[in-house]
């Protein structure tokens, strides 16, 4: 299930405080600027840094803008 772009709106990354993105084919809110990916659980979106993993360049090249 979607983020809905209200709620996306005012989330942000736990340690930058940046724009997260949705990334669907992971279930995930990736922080571009920290290179983290945020797992949601449940339908919730779990904004803990040490929950999160760190994406390769490869990776991140794939999350949409």
């Amino acid at each position: 299930m979607a983020i809905d772009k209200t709620t996306l709106a005012i989330l942000a990354c736990p340690k930058c405080k940046g724009k997260l993105t949705y990334y669907s084919d992971k279930n995930e809110l990736v922080c571009r600027g920290e290179r983290l990916a945020y797992p949601i659980d449940e339908n919730i979106p779990v904004l803990i840094a040490d929950k999160a993993r760190e994406l390769s360049s490869e990776e991140l090249e794939k999350v949409p803008s």
